[in-house]
């Protein structure tokens, strides 16, 4: 979300900057938020299908690893347990027990050696449109001014959603993180401000000429 925002209206106020007509900007924030929305979620979906293919061939190994070496994969985890603490005896117990269920085995050989889940690789597809829909939302805020009104008044209005926007974005980011609310809202606007403001002076000293 905090990345729709941003890119949008830094994309818009550069084009406002250029002083075009009204529409120019209208046509930019909505060509930015469609385009904006399509490569998040594309990027999204790549970036988690080959992860996911790639936990997946892991998993493969490693399930025929167990079937064609029990014994060196129960060392192994006797030597995970061990690292953990346990008393040697009670690591190749429970090793030995691990390994008499393969999938349970296989789990945790997964979450022991690469930190994967088997059971919770990820879904793409929710990857891709969740990303779509908060980017959406987010770079909606600084275009809603323009679908209703042009000119000064919708930069000022862009302007002030977009603030308000990021100082809310900023301030539950730090409520979940547990830092500080006030600190983390001042931080979003701030970079969100930077960034209009650069594309903004870009858009003045270009023109629309």
């Amino acid at each position: 979300m905090s990345d729709g925002l941003v890119t949008n209206v830094s994309l818009m106020l550069g084009f406002a900057g250029a002083h075009p007509a009204a529409g120019v900007v209208r046509l930019a924030g909505l060509a930015g938020l469609v385009a904006g929305a399509f490569s998040m979620a594309s990027g999204e979906y790549i970036s988690m299908t080959a992860q996911r293919e790639l936990f997946e061939r892991e998993l493969a190994v490693e399930r025929k690893s167990l079937a064609e070496n029990p014994l060196t994969e129960t060392e192994e985890l006797v030597e995970v347990f061990e690292r953990k603490g346990l008393a040697p005896e009670l690591a190749r117990r429970l090793a030995t027990e691990v390994m008499s269920d393969p999938e349970f085995a296989l789990e945790t050989h997964a979450r022991e050696e690469f930190g994967v889940d088997p059971g919770s690789l990820g879904s793409p597809w929710a990857a891709a449109w969740w990303s779509f829909l908060s980017f959406t939302i987010g770079a909606f805020v600084p275009l809603a001014p323009w679908l209703v009104t042009s000119g000064t008044l919708a930069i000022a209005l862009s302007i002030g959603l977009s603030a308000i926007a990021a100082l809310a974005l900023g301030a539950a980011l730090g409520y979940f993180t547990g830092r500080s609310r006030v600190v983390s809202a001042l931080r979003a606007l701030a970079i969100t401000a930077f960034a209009a403001c650069v594309t903004y002076s870009v858009g003045r000293l270009v023109g629309a000429g």
